[in-house]
């Protein structure tokens, strides 16, 4: 009982969804945008419009000509610490507080300004530029005149547009008419739902029918259609034709859309313009992701505050010390402006030039080769990824359909008994008596069947019922008019929307049922003796997630028999399917081998149960409110006391190397969990063969919860489990956030993995926040599909996978890979470089201003606080630039150990997780250091000059340059050439320069060897000690990696 600790119900948060959107309409009206409304759009006469629509041009820039530069200077300086170097120049136009020549301030100040803008600028001349190529983009359109050629700029709402094969669709249109003999099209939507495969397209029937397209301006007719949205799997509108007798009333769905961003991949269209500009679908779904700032940014930040902090307590001493006399507020902002070298202007650049560098590596790395890196701000992430999110299909697995078994409940088929299956559609073809396509329903049939004719049926079923389309094309050898019409098995290209159509349709092809041609209205089958079999389309009903199954009416044109045919998951397919004693058994057997399952089923329709359906579907399809519900309403009457035909089950096989990759992230102190739409037993087979799970682990499958109660009961159930991996469903899941949202997160966190199936998109989204609220840790989800975008942007860390599903995953993450095997090395070895480079370059670079600020502070506390600068002009300048830089950044080359080394210890990794690179122990070392350096350098120059100031210059300013250029040798841990050439370029700069430094440097006093030998006394005290430490540390306390590298 002491388990069953009471659970807190989290408390629901208000909701501000209506405010939000009551002040989206307000603004919409004040900036003149109407709200979106329905619209009736007359064909072929744009002026005929009720409302007004925006223009169709595409524009991604931030900014225009006027905006540029005041928006980018905005950005820059609406940070304090821009803002606060802003203030500083702009002080030394005032006479009291200048310290000495202007380009002092402004010269650094315009460098990083100068590289934001360029950077800025480029990138919006290069959205322009595709912005320009997309809107100049020539269509033709139809008018009273003929044909004239239009820019995609100036399209408007009730255009008829002609759109050519291959072309892209300029807007949002209704699809009137086709050159196709087969009256539809497909058309390739990649880019704008991430899915590569063509989806099938069906014009208006009553426009079809019109003998030219010319025509379409001779009818009056339009289409009503629902205001714009973002659904772009669905649409609600209706087609009227007044002219005719009687009108003509259409209803027109999603197969009657050409989105814009489609391209075209068969035939020439011809459409109505419905939506332009930003009212486009795929305009309204472009959402801006997040702007990601790196954790390691911000820790850079605070850090700099601190500096900020010491900065301003600096200044406050000094005048302190000086018993405020005077005007001692214009003092206060001289010190600020003397020691303004503690917060270093070049940090920022150093970063971000090092990201650069760093994104370089990445993509010219050969053992990752295709890998691109889409955001260079965050490259120090994937070195401290705490959880990574991962998709299953296409991810983990190829998302390449094998087809494994076929199960009739008394009888199942595995791979090595297919040609069993092969024989016994031989049979059934070549038997003396009538085929049974031409047989009549009889009572024979309400007896125990052959088996012969229950494999016939299950595999007509298979190959008749699905959206597969087969598409030929020339081979070399034969031109594709020939090889469509002769059905030519070389040429034939199966397409569809989902590989595991293709799977079920290539497999009935292998045991000798082909499907050899599709149009909108019939299905044609070869049977191994070569007869053509036709069968009439009545009616098709397309899977979506919601109803997770397919359903398809055919005739058999030889018989007239009408059958309706569906397929789909078992939890639905369950409750339509006559009783049975197997179905749920076998499915579960099935999943738990890792495939992929469909429940195939059938039912014999009479004409005039048909018909009856016929009327009432089409009422209910014209109906435009509550269209969806009233449709799916009708379709449920048909789905009753269906015949249980068989399962199906494909397996989508595991990429290349997952086991390994997994094992790596697991040994790197890495938690994955998977998140999937497929179902519960699939995706706990995948996890174990993946070696999501291993072997030793348990896996507690968290109960189906529907409320608060079964999530408690649930919760507390396996709150008594250790060490186990967690399987959850995506509404069980819903229910536990709901109610217990704190303490089911605290329990998932403690698994060693996790798994959650039927998930959807937006769930994957809320499970990445959930994460980084609950834990602070860094998140980094992998997927490959247009359902895992939302996922993918609200990580820390986003990679796409290019797989089977498209790039629209690929272009919306931060990193893209071609394969999940990548991951390993892409963390391992440049998360991990990256991180520590970045750690070692920022720390050095505070240490080489706070240097030079503590010789500042020591110089001034000599001379009785007076606030005089000890460096000015170009020593400054070059200070921070010529004479350092180089060597400095340089360290974004730097190693510990070699690549080979981290990918075989990802403990290694483990380490990075705590934030040890970069912490407040490190940060104040690097102030201790530069303290005694900066003291060390002042002090010792002060005591060995003998007799003029200018020598004081001379000794302190060549002892710190020599002190950094060591400092950074002593640093570096794996030397490089070009680490090498920076320390001597830097060396050899200085020494050039100084025959021209002689208003700052006496250049005869440099000469002589009383100069060489105080400066080498000088430079020695201060870094020999150094050197010394480093030593013992490294032989008496050694870094992990120390040990690997010897």
């Amino acid at each position: 009982m002491t388990d069953n600790i009471p659970l807190q119900p989290v408390r629901q948060k208000k909701r501000m969804d209506s405010k939000h959107r009551g002040g989206c309409c307000e603004c919409l009206r004040c900036c003149g945008r109407r709200e979106p409304r329905p619209r009736s759009v007359w064909l072929g006469h744009p002026e005929k419009r009720d409302q007004r629509y925006p223009r169709n041009v595409i524009n991604n820039q931030k900014y225009n000509f006027f905006t540029f530069l005041p928006g980018v200077l905005f950005n820059q300086f609406k940070y304090f610490f821009n803002l606060y170097f802003l203030l500083l120049a702009c002080s030394q136009f005032v006479v009291e507080m200048r310290l000495g020549a202007l380009y002092t301030y402004w010269v650094p100040l315009g460098f990083v300004l100068a590289v934001t803008v360029i950077r800025e600028a480029a990138e919006e001349l290069r959205c322009y530029m595709r912005d320009k190529e997309v809107n100049s983009q020539i269509y033709s359109k139809l008018t009273a005149r003929g044909t004239v050629k239009v820019k995609s700029s100036n399209i408007q709402v009730g255009d008829l547009i002609i759109v050519e094969k291959n072309q892209r669709v300029p807007a949002d249109m209704i699809f009137l008419r086709t050159s196709e003999k087969n009256g539809s099209c497909f058309l390739r939507t990649d880019q704008l739902d991430g899915e590569t495969d063509w989806k099938l397209r069906l014009p208006v029937t009553c426009t079809q029918r019109l003998p030219t397209a010319s025509d379409l301006l001779q009818i009056r007719s339009y289409v009503y259609a629902e205001e714009p949205n973002i659904d772009i799997h669905n649409f609600v509108g209706t087609f009227t034709r007044e002219d005719s007798d009687p009108p003509v009333n259409e209803s027109l769905s999603i197969e009657n859309t050409l989105w814009a961003s489609t391209v075209i991949a068969s035939g020439t269209v011809v459409g109505v313009v419905l939506y332009t500009g930003r009212e486009l679908r795929s305009v309204m779904n472009t959402s801006n992701p997040r702007s990601k700032i790196g954790l390691f940014d911000l820790e850079v930040n605070c850090l700099t505050k601190i500096l900020f902090g010491a900065l301003v307590v600096v200044s406050l001493v000094m005048v302190a010390l000086q018993h405020f006399a005077g005007r001692w507020y214009l003092q206060i902002i001289r010190f600020l402006l003397l020691f303004s070298n503690i917060i270093p202007i070049s940090l920022r650049v150093n970063l971000d030039m090092g990201k650069i560098v760093y994104s370089w590596v990445i993509r010219r790395d050969s053992k990752i080769p295709g890998t691109v890196v889409r955001s260079s701000t965050i490259p120090e992430q994937l070195g401290r990824i705490s959880y990574l999110l991962t998709d299953k299909t296409g991810t983990l697995t190829q998302n390449e359909m094998v087809f494994k078994r076929l199960h009739l409940g008394t009888v199942a088929y595995g791979l090595d008994s297919m040609d069993e299956v092969q024989s016994h559609i031989f049979s059934i073809y070549t038997q003396p008596q009538d085929p049974p396509a031409v047989k009549g329903l009889s009572l024979a049939t309400k007896v125990r069947r052959s088996m012969s004719s229950r494999v016939h049926e299950a595999i007509k079923a298979i190959a008749l019922c699905h959206n597969v389309t087969p598409v030929y094309e020339s081979n070399g050898v034969t031109d594709q008019a020939e090889a469509e019409r002769h059905y030519e098995d070389s040429c034939r290209v199966y397409q569809a929307s989902s590989p595991d159509e293709v799977a079920l349709v290539q497999w009935t092809e292998s045991v000798g049922l082909t499907l050899v041609g599709r149009d909108q209205s019939s299905v044609q089958l070869r049977s191994p003796g070569g007869h053509i079999l036709n069968f009439t389309i009545l009616q098709i009903f397309p899977f979506t997630y919601e109803s997770k199954r397919m359903g398809i009416i055919v005739r058999d044109e030889s018989t007239g028999e009408i059958t309706f045919y569906m397929k789909g998951a078992d939890v639905v397919m369950a409750g339509i399917v006559q009783y049975n004693d197997w179905l749920e058994e076998e499915c579960g057997n099935m999943a738990r081998e890792g495939l992929r399952v469909l429940v195939v089923a059938k039912k014999s329709l009479t004409e005039e149960q048909y018909q009856d359906f016929e009327a009432r579907y089409v009422q209910a399809k014209l109906s435009v409110h509550d269209r969806s519900l009233k449709v799916a309403t009708v379709i449920e009457s048909l789905e009753m006391e269906m015949e249980l035909l068989c399962l199906t089950g494909v397996e989508d096989q595991l990429q290349t190397d997952v086991r390994p990759t997994l094992e790596t992230l697991r040994n790197a102190g890495i938690k994955v969990w998977m998140l999937t739409g497929d179902k519960l037993e699939t995706a706990t087979c995948t996890a174990k063969n993946a070696h999501l799970v291993t072997r030793t682990q348990d896996i507690h499958i968290f109960r189906l919860v529907t409320n608060r109660g079964e999530a408690h009961l649930e919760l507390n159930a396996f709150r008594r489990k250790h060490d186990c991996a967690l399987v959850i469903s995506g509404d069980s899941l819903e229910v536990c956030l709901k109610y217990y949202e704190c303490e089911f997160m605290e329990l998932a966190c403690q698994c060693p993995a996790v798994v959650c199936c039927r998930c959807a998109p937006t769930q994957k989204a809320q499970i990445v926040r959930l994460l980084q609220e609950r834990t602070g840790r860094l998140t980094c989800a992998v997927g490959d599909g247009g359902n895992d975008v939302s996922m993918i942007q609200e990580a820390d860390c986003g990679v796409g996978v290019e797989g089977k599903e498209g790039k629209q995953a690929s272009l919306a993450a931060d990193f893209s890979i071609t394969q999940f095997k990548h991951l390993g090395r892409l963390l391992m070895v440049h998360g991990r470089n990256s991180y520590k480079r970045s750690a070692a370059l920022s720390q050095f670079v505070i240490h080489r201003s706070l240097c030079i600020s503590t010789m500042q502070a020591v110089f001034s506390s000599v001379f009785y606080f007076a606030s005089v600068p000890l460096y000015q002009g170009f020593l400054i300048i070059g200070y921070s630039t010529i004479y350092t830089m180089f060597p400095v950044f340089s360290l974004v080359l730097d190693k510990d150990v070699k690549s080979e080394v981290a990918m075989l210890y990802p403990e290694l990794y483990k380490d990075l997780l705590k934030g040890r690179p970069l912490s407040y122990k490190t940060f104040l070392i690097w102030v201790l250091i530069s303290i005694y350096q900066g003291s060390i350098i002042m002090y010792g120059a002060l005591l060995l000059f003998e007799s003029e100031f200018v020598h004081i210059v001379a000794i302190s300013f060549t002892s710190l340059i020599l002190t950094e250029l060591l400092m950074v040798a002593l640093t570096i841990q794996t030397w490089h050439w070009l680490m090498i050439v920076a320390e001597l370029l830097s060396l050899s700069c200085y020494i050039a320069s100084l025959v021209f430094l002689h208003e700052f440097i006496d250049v005869y006093f440099i000469a002589t060897l009383s100069f060489l030998w105080k400066v080498t006394v000088i430079t020695l005290v201060s870094c020999l000690p150094l050197y010394v430490l480093k030593y013992l540390r490294r032989r008496f306390s050694p870094p992990s990696y120390s040990k690997l590298t010897s």
